[in-house]
């Protein structure tokens, strides 16, 4: 477990950087610095699109994002073996986007019987020792 909080942990680093980059990205397309209003919802939207299409396509592509290959952790499907489905990748990201801010799906692993995150347990995935 402290090996998937440590990866975590890197991974939240790393989105800081998307998402600095990001709303660097908005606030020019936009024109303005001053993000309020109907745009600070509209930055909301893209950052949240920019985080998903991050994590799904490292997750439907080699089962690991850049933090998780640092500490040697993959995600497969519930069966141990495969890649994730697309829809199971889908709601994993929707959960953990939920649930890790609340570290209620972080918590339910000190209870879970196979020691799984609460967004993993939803969408069917689990995370593995990459070898």
């Amino acid at each position: 477990m402290l090996r998937r909080l440590a990866s975590m942990l890197y991974e939240s680093l790393l989105l800081f950087g998307v998402a600095f980059f990001g709303t660097w990205l908005f606030q020019f397309a936009a024109g303005t610095l001053v993000i309020d209003g109907w745009r600070l919802a509209m930055l909301q939207l893209f950052l949240v699109a920019l985080f998903a299409t991050y994590f799904l396509w490292c997750w439907l592509r080699s089962g690991q994002t850049l933090a998780m290959k640092t500490w040697r952790i993959r995600l497969v499907s519930k069966d141990g073996h495969g890649n994730l489905a697309p829809r199971a990748a889908l709601l994993r990201f929707i959960a953990a986007l939920l649930l890790v801010p609340t570290l209620l799906g972080i918590l339910w692993a000190l209870v879970d019987r196979d020691r799984q995150f609460l967004h993993d347990r939803l969408a069917g995935s689990l995370l593995v020792p990459a070898g």
